[in-house]
Formats: structure tokens, C-alpha cells, sequence
């Protein structure tokens, strides 16, 4: 059946129908892309895969997780990660981050069941906009292109000795500390390191300089030493978390980096020095 409309409707008796039926149609196609727009579930990065239960275990064995520890899980999923630092290590706060608010229903569900819910918090979000610089043990499941972009977040907010552990995925150029292997998933370790590259003035016991340029690249250090002006040699650098350790002129030092000091370490058999940022 054809029907013919006017092609000018202010002409024709039904004019005004017209114009109210298109305005109308407009406005509920308006609204029904609103409401969808609105109910609609977040564009994810990351698909759920649920961490097994017992590489969760090492990789928080691998931590060394400790009670006071603050622990934050990105991507956090059913909450597994969280509840068992909780259950398992007597961890008495930790956070959980998932972009999926269907998830963050789920690991509050587990978190109650497993009666531990004054002690976890999940939060539906954006990790990249989330504050991560507290935390003490930071976990996740992600991707390695995430874990990138995450590299410098976590290198320039947060504090040094922050352990790292990531299921599956690495941080490409940043060698991780350490790695293990359960069954087939790979897990990987790193210890954040402190900021210690550039010129250094070495004060010794006896009260002699020592001029240190450190050149460092994540957790390698690499550098060369003066001593009155003269070449000495720099050698054994190595660099966990706050905790420094090289040989100048076949002298030992074990130091702990405060911001732009040095000071000897417990156990460091040469006492009385310290070091400076020039």
C-alpha cells in the first residue's frame, strides 16, 4: 500500500500532528539513548580471569606480606587476591580495584561470607585514577600493554621497597626481582627501587670525600668514583628497594637511601660514614 505525504505538512489539516509526532519520537529516541548510555557497562581493558587459588598463595608468599602491611589488588575481580591476604597472612587492611561494578558486587558478597568485611574495601573504578602511592604490596592480574602504562605510576608515586607482584604479565624493559613458576602461570616480583642516580658525596670514617656519580636504570646501578681528584674504583652496585650496596677503592658499603642521604644499614660492617645528593 503507498501512501503519500505532503511534502510541505504546514500545508494539510494534519499539520500539526505531524510535527508533534516527530518532536515526540525525537525525544523517546533521545531518552532511550540516554538511559542505555547510562546503563550500560563499562568498556573493560581487561577480561576476568580468576587468579588460581594457589598461585594467589605464592604470589603472596612471594611478597613476604606482613600483618601491617597495606595491600592493593588492581583488577580485583571476586576479591580472592584481598580475602586471602586477609584470611591467610592477617593482613588488617587491603583494597581491592575492579572496573566492573558486577565483580566489586561479587568480592563484597565473598569479603561477608568470609566474615572479614571490616577489614577489605572494593571500589568500582579506573585504576589510572585511583591513588595507589600508600599501598605496601600492590597485586595484579592485567596485561602486559597495562602493565606499562602502569610502569611509571608506580615508579615515580610510590615508595621505595613497595613489593610488586604481577600473575602472567611482566613490565617489559623493568626486569622483574625475582620470578616463580606454578604450574603453568608465571609470577613476577619487584622490589621498587630507590631514586639514586646522579653526584653523591661520600663522607668516610675518617672523615675522607669520596665523589660518587651513580647512574641508574631501574633497579641497575652502574657509576665511577673520585677520591682527591683521582680515579677510584666503583664496583658491586646493587639496589633493593631502599637498600644500596658497591665497593669503592675494595671498600665495602651497605647503605639505606633517605631521600637524598645515605646512611650505613644494620649489619654494614663500615660504620661511621654517610653519604649525600649534590
Amino acid at each position: 500500500m503507498l501512501v503519500h505525504v505532503d511534502p510541505n505538512p504546514d500545508a494539510t489539516p494534519h499539520a500539526s500532528f505531524w510535527a508533534s509526532s516527530v518532536k515526540k519520537l525525537a525525544a523517546l529516541g533521545l531518552s532511550l539513548s540516554l538511559a542505555g548510555a547510562a546503563t550500560a557497562a563499562p568498556r573493560l581493558d581487561v577480561p576476568y580471569v580468576p587468579t588460581p587459588h594457589d598461585v594467589v598463595h605464592r604470589m603472596l608468599e612471594m611478597a613476604e606480606v606482613q600483618p601491617d602491611d597495606y595491600l592493593i589488588d588492581l583488577g580485583s575481580g571476586d576479591g580472592r587476591i584481598v580475602i586471602a591476604a586477609v584470611q591467610n597472612w592477617n593482613v588488617q587492611r587491603a583494597l581491592g580495584i575492579d572496573l566492573d561494578p558486577q565483580r566489586v558486587e561479587e568480592a563484597e558478597e565473598n569479603a561477608r561470607a568470609a566474615g572479614i568485611e571490616d577489614r577489605v574495601e572494593f571500589e568500582q573504578g579506573d585504576l589510572f585514577e585511583k591513588d595507589i602511592s600508600d599501598a605496601d604490596v600492590l597485586t595484579m592480574y592485567l596485561l602486559s600493554s597495562v602493565n606499562y602504562r602502569l610502569r611509571p605510576v608506580i615508579l615515580e608515586s610510590m615508595k621505595p621497597g613497595t613489593r610488586v607482584v604481577s600473575h602472567a604479565f611482566d613490565m617489559r624493559e623493568w626486569e622483574p626481582d625475582e620470578t616463580d613458576t606454578v604450574g603453568n602461570s608465571t609470577i613476577y616480583l619487584w622490589i621498587v627501587p630507590a631514586n639514586v642516580g646522579g653526584r653523591w658525596e661520600l663522607t668516610t670514617a675518617d672523615d675522607s670525600r669520596v665523589e660518587l656519580h651513580l647512574m641508574q636504570r631501574f633497579q641497575d646501578v652502574q657509576g665511577d668514583a673520585r677520591i682527591n681528584d683521582s680515579a677510584a674504583s666503583f664496583a658491586n652496585a646493587s639496589l633493593r628497594g631502599d637498600r644500596i650496596r658497591f665497593t669503592v677503592a675494595g671498600e665495602e658499603y651497605q647503605g639505606r637511601v633517605e631521600g637524598d642521604r645515605i646512611v650505613p644499614a644494620e649489619g654494614d660492617e663500615t660504620q661511621g660514614w654517610h653519604a649525600r645528593r649534590l
